[in-house]
């Protein structure tokens, strides 16, 4: 199944949170309002923020203060 272009950029705004292992709530922040930016959450983009959910969740990805 093809990205949407907003799962596309849903995706590198999550791939930098992983690659880092770190988010901090401005970044979290800017995921969700990618994702509620055209008022449709597609399955794409839930998959996508379900995985980061649950990636911090196990604290794989850590919440960290803005700097």
């Amino acid at each position: 199944m093809k990205l949407s272009n907003e799962a596309k950029k849903l995706r590198k705004i999550i791939e930098k949170a992983i690659d880092d292992h770190k988010i901090s709530k401005t970044e979290y922040e800017m995921i969700i309002h990618q994702v509620a930016q055209d008022g449709h959450l597609d399955s794409q983009e839930k998959a996508l923020l379900r995985e980061l959910q649950n990636m911090i969740a196990d604290k794989i990805v850590k919440m960290v203060p803005d700097k």
